[in-house]
């Protein structure tokens, strides 16, 4: 009843059942290693940005290029305020303001951008105080240049003169008449009223949506695997219902189908003339 499983269609059949399987269950374990990694690097960056609050602050130069490793370490840089923008739609508390950011002159031509604080509402130039003058010292948590449309940072474009949506040199670098470094921090203690704005984890270190997609992809390659599993034992099934009832007579139209096209090859391949043989060719008449 099962010698059907020795035809070439289902030596086909098993043969891609015995592959997908194990293709499934290894990218699913994959994705699944994919989200664990994402979420230890989460904790991990959340333990850092909590630990450099306690640690002595460096100087800027010894903390750059910013990385996984640099980014939400304590900084110091000396220099003077210069240009003042505003980063409007960012939120702290639960409500809805924007960043006061203040470009700090450092010997050397560069500017450092330096988000002071954070107001409530509208993006407004009158609400934001004035940055100190002369020679000052900030010290705050060193971030990374903010991408546009990720972790809340604004992707729109056409902002009034004086703004800027994301915190980044290349964006800043059409707003400022010098070279921004590629990176920018957050005072510890805001100035003149203003709240402070904490430091983040730095980017794709998070629980963001890449990492529920791995966690989604996870469970569709184990649902591909059960569904391969499923339509084999499916196929199987219908086979040996198609072989029981052609052997009790009681072959449905389909199978007596298949039946008879089984049996015309076998009757076409036993008819068939062996090799070097020919068709003796039928006599023509004579005049």
């Amino acid at each position: 009843m099962y010698r059907f499983l020795l035809t070439p269609r289902w030596w086909g059949i098993n043969v891609f059942v015995l592959l997908a399987i194990p293709f499934c269950i290894f990218m699913g374990s994959w994705q699944l290693g994919r989200f664990e990694d994402r979420v230890n690097d989460h904790r991990a960056a959340s333990e850092q940005v909590t630990s450099a609050k306690t640690e002595a602050a460096r100087p800027l130069t010894e903390l750059l290029p910013v990385d996984q490793n640099t980014s939400g370490k304590q900084a110091t840089a000396t220099g003077r305020y210069d240009m003042q923008l505003l980063v409007p739609d960012r939120e702290l508390d639960g409500k809805r303001g924007f960043y006061v950011l203040t470009m700090l002159r450092i010997d050397g031509g560069k500017a450092l951008p330096v988000v002071r604080g954070w107001l409530p509402g509208d993006a407004d130039p009158a609400k934001a105080p004035a940055a100190p003058t002369g020679e000052v010292t900030v010290t705050g948590a060193l971030q990374a240049s903010e991408s546009p449309g990720s972790n809340g940072v604004s992707a729109a474009g056409g902002l009034p003169k004086g703004q800027t949506g994301a915190i980044s040199s290349a964006s800043l670098v059409n707003l400022v008449p010098y070279k921004p470094y590629d990176a920018w921090i957050t005072l510890d203690k805001a100035d003149s009223g203003m709240k402070a704005v904490p430091a983040t984890a730095p980017q794709n270190s998070g629980l963001d949506l890449k990492a529920f997609q791995n966690l989604g992809y996870t469970g569709e390659w184990f649902v591909f695997a059960g569904f391969v599993v499923f339509m084999w034992f499916r196929l199987l099934r219908r086979e040996v219902e198609f072989a029981r009832d052609a052997e009790l007579g009681l072959a449905t139209d389909e199978a007596d189908e298949r039946v008879s096209g089984e049996q015309r090859a076998e009757d076409e391949t036993e008819q068939q003339p062996e090799d070097g043989a020919s068709t003796p060719a039928s006599a023509s008449p004579t005049a």
